[in-house]
């Protein structure tokens, strides 16, 4: 690896972590540059705007990140469990997905191929599977991959529903993800 290459790892790792934590807004291009030991201008440099680098985190962990866990329409429950396992083996991306929803909405211009392309062929399969074995069939597509995700994110710490988990009521991470994988097929 260069150095070139492992100064930008660094910088992806820093902005991974001040992002997720302050969000675009808030993050700081200064703090980037001190928690990676590199200069602030090789930033922009490398980047050209604190929005380009966002942009780069958030696809390398959202988009591209939530792309590893394979999706299987015909296995909606077993795909929830795997959803849970990534999210919390990998915090971050949900918080990055929170806070660009937050501060981008729908209305930030970036490219809209980059998430459309994974997200309409998941309907298109979720579709064909609904058809074929009527699997949710009391739901559009569309409507069913919302409900999955939302159980599969259910106890992610930026669920602003979730419920702390009290001292009288101890679930382990694998309760809780037996509870969704049962809530996925009830679902269906």
């Amino acid at each position: 690896m260069s150095r070139a290459d492992a100064t930008k790892d660094r910088i992806l790792q820093a902005a991974t972590d001040e992002f997720a934590a302050h969000g675009i807004a808030g993050a700081r291009v200064d703090r980037i540059a001190r928690a990676a030991a590199a200069n602030k201008n090789l930033i922009y440099v490398y980047f050209s705007s604190k929005d380009q680098l966002f942009d780069t985190v958030f696809d390398a962990h959202v988009t591209h990140g939530l792309d590893t866990v394979p999706f299987t329409p015909d296995d909606l429950p077993g795909y929830a469990g795997r959803l849970f396992d990534y999210c919390q083996q990998h915090p971050e991306v949900i918080r990055l997905a929170t806070w660009h929803r937050m501060e981008r909405g729908d209305s930030h211009d970036r490219d809209p191929a980059v998430a459309a392309p994974t997200r309409d062929a998941k309907l298109e399969a979720l579709a064909a599977v609904q058809k074929k074995d009527g699997i949710g069939d009391g739901f559009t597509p569309t409507a069913l991959l919302t409900l999955v995700l939302s159980l599969a994110l259910a106890w992610n710490p930026s669920n602003p529903t979730g419920i702390p988990t009290s001292t009288t009521e101890a679930e382990s991470t694998g309760d809780r993800r037996r509870s969704i994988i049962k809530a996925v097929r009830r679902l269906l």
